[in-house]
């Protein structure tokens, strides 16, 4: 039997949240405002992000549809080090995902 590394789980991750993001798509094209309207809501809760806790392994898929939903869709990369960093030091992977998201989303062109 073989053993994923956490490059193949980021990339399994990320297939999985395309094609949630593809029923989503499906859904918002029958009804204009599902997205962000329902799903969005209900994806929040499951990846807990407004309770002041640590990022668990459970939240991580949510987290990773979230980025979806938004403009800019998470490279393998920044999963691949988002999880690792999970896996390595619980902790420590809500930083990577905050620095990441920050460099992401910044309109600071000095950096």
């Amino acid at each position: 039997m073989s053993t994923l590394t956490t490059e193949q789980m980021a990339e399994l991750l990320l297939g999985i949240a395309r094609s949630q993001l593809a029923m989503a798509d499906a859904v918002e094209s029958l009804k204009a405002g599902f997205k962000a309207t329902h799903l969005r809501n209900n994806v929040e809760s499951a990846a807990r992000i407004k309770m002041n806790r640590p990022e668990t392994l459970a939240d991580f898929p949510s987290r990773v549809l979230l980025q979806m939903l938004g403009r800019n869709a998470p490279t393998q990369e920044a999963v691949t080090a988002a999880l690792k960093a999970l896996l390595e030091n619980p902790g420590a992977a809500a930083a990577v995902s905050a620095s990441a998201a920050e460099s992401a989303d910044s309109l600071d062109m000095t950096k």
